[in-house]
């Protein structure tokens, strides 16, 4: 195969990286500790945790672990929470040791939870103590033979740490009743620990790092076995992108997104904990107000994201009145960043949005439009080192340059597989190694790839094919909207018809002015025949629309 996409490369980013450099994560964070022991490492709520400090309390994490709890290498350790000191402390105790990190979403139902720990084999699960109710509805049916319990404001140091707690559980009453006996107290943990023997444990690259969940919205919830292989390799493939850009040691990156999600626990927990960074973790990007004070605080350099994520800072109006000047880099993914949030973007804090691609099973990222990009370009980027890229028809043959088909990868961050589902895994991952990613797209003569949709949201009309990211896009910059999700509904006519669910920032927006807006810019058979307004689209734990809750409803007449 031909690397076309090697001479679009910025300068100073090599064509392939070494895996080799690091043997597992845990060398990675060894190195990184010794390296920027006095900065600091991760802070939330005005909390700071420097690289000596993270290294002395993950150690006692995974001393308690290994020595208390007994646990074999290769144990699965449950982890549920959202972003606090506590994950980073957790996550690297766990890789340090030799054990499977099994990230869970701290929103799951019990019965997604219950899913997650039973299929996953988890020995232990660390989660906060808003959540544990959700776990004593499911914990006997699982195999979880030990729960460590922690409060929101545990490691924020005397007196804040009793402050937050109090407020969280008596004023707030954040945390629903629950009863789990011979539950451990996270503190304690980390106090026992510190007493107990830690053991070097041999981790190489094919021992399993992650148990990474998938969405689970093509089905069951799958478990992408991502090894240390793996995420090494994504490591240094991120890094290699980066490096011409920033400073070692000196970047301060916002950690909004989940660092469950692969997204920020690749690019932010990780990658910029290679680089010795500052991560600024929020605990509820839900609370835009909260969100942007704390970003106030800060001169912040980098930050990462989704769509609606950059949408609801865009439309706070206090977002504009910050201080963008130390701004650099801010990366979009998880889902296609739109034209006008990315010219809105660019507008308002003088840096333009850069949007990046991949997958669970690919670490995740897998291509990245170069940081020196001046504009926003519609397109997902090129192949990062040591990747390849190819578009390939449904038999998959490669398809030509320009030609739409599926877009596939091969690289050392692709997953091993999914954990003991070897017929799953053979669905996706081909004889010649490519991984089959489920989104149609095409590459140009310069190797930039372009999403044209996901296969299963593709909408047939009149046997046309009509992508609902084309519509999206098209709604979006209608200034009246603040958010839309296309889908196809069934219609007698035409077998499916266009409905786009359309969330208002203009109150007197109608679904007439939305239809005439999209005659002008597309073509008949795309224009959405159904607009039905909401309050809210659903979404995913990182704020991607999800398309198939709507899909799934009756389609309904136009509403204006």
């Amino acid at each position: 195969m031909d690397k076309i996409w090697l001479k679009s490369y910025p300068p100073g980013v090599p064509a392939e990286v070494d895996i080799n450099e690091f043997k597992s994560v845990g060398q990675m964070f060894e190195k990184s500790v010794r390296t920027y022991g006095p900065r600091t490492a991760y802070i939330n709520m005005d909390k700071g945790l420097t690289y000596s400090e993270l290294d002395g309390l993950s150690r006692d994490f995974a001393a308690y672990l290994q020595s208390v709890l007994g646990l074999p290498k290769g144990a699965r350790v449950a982890i549920m929470m959202p972003n606090l000191l506590q994950y980073p402390v957790c996550v690297y105790g766990v890789l340090c040791a030799g054990y499977t990190v099994v990230n869970c979403n701290p929103l799951y139902t019990p019965r997604e939870l219950e899913h997650q720990l039973k299929d996953s084999g988890a020995e232990v699960i660390v989660i906060v103590e808003n959540f544990a109710h959700v776990l004593q509805e499911v914990l006997h049916n699982t195999p979880v033979k030990h729960v460590i319990v922690t409060g929101l404001g545990d490691m924020l140091g005397f007196p804040k740490s009793m402050i937050v707690n109090f407020v969280v559980k008596h004023v707030k009453k954040m945390v629903p009743a629950w009863n789990i006996p011979n539950a451990l107290r996270f503190n304690d943990v980390l106090a026992r620990g510190s007493r107990s023997e830690l053991r070097p444990v041999e981790v190489t690259h094919d021992d399993i790092a992650f148990l990474q969940y998938t969405g689970g919205t093509t089905g069951v919830s799958k478990g992408a076995m991502l090894t240390h292989g793996n995420i090494v390799a994504n490591l240094q493939q991120a890094h290699a992108w980066l490096k011409p850009f920033l400073s070692e040691g000196g970047e301060i990156i916002v950690t909004a997104l989940p660092l469950y999600h692969i997204f920020a626990l690749t690019a932010n927990c990780l990658t910029f904990f290679k680089i010795g960074a500052t991560n600024l973790l929020i605990t509820n990007p839900r609370d835009i107000p909260g969100f942007v004070k704390e970003l106030g605080k800060y001169k912040f350099t980098t930050l990462t994201g989704v769509n609606t994520l950059f949408n609801a800072l865009l439309n706070d109006p206090n977002f504009a009145k910050l201080d963008f000047s130390s701004l650099r880099i801010t990366l979009g993914g998880g889902m296609a960043v739109q034209k006008a949030v990315a010219e809105r973007w660019k507008q308002v804090t003088g840096t333009p949005l850069i949007e990046a691609y991949g997958l669970t099973e690919t670490s995740p990222a897998a291509t990245i439009n170069p940081l020196d990009l001046k504009e926003y370009n519609g397109s997902i980027g090129l192949p990062v080192p040591s990747t390849e890229i190819a578009i390939r028809d449904e038999e998959g043959h490669d398809l030509p340059i320009g030609e739409a088909g599926e877009i596939c990868i091969r690289g050392p961050q692709v997953m091993k597989g999914y954990y003991n589902r070897p017929e799953e895994t053979a669905k996706v991952i081909m004889a010649d190694g490519f991984l089959r990613t489920g989104d149609v797209g095409v590459m140009d003569e310069k190797g930039f790839v372009r999403i044209v949709d996901r296969k299963k949201d593709m909408i047939l009309v009149s046997g046309f094919n009509v992508y609902p990211n084309e519509i999206e896009a098209v709604v979006a910059m209608h200034p009246g909207v603040l958010e839309v999700a296309a889908v196809g509904v069934p219609d007698e006519k035409s077998g499916e018809a266009v409905k786009i669910f359309v969330v208002k920032k203009d109150p007197n927006l109608t679904a007439e002015a939305l239809i005439a807006h999209c005659k002008e810019n597309l073509t008949g058979y795309k224009v959405p025949k159904l607009v039905e307004f909401r309050t809210e689209l659903p979404k995913t734990n990182v704020g991607k629309i999800l398309r198939r809750a709507l899909r799934d409803e009756q389609p309904q007449k136009v509403a204006a």
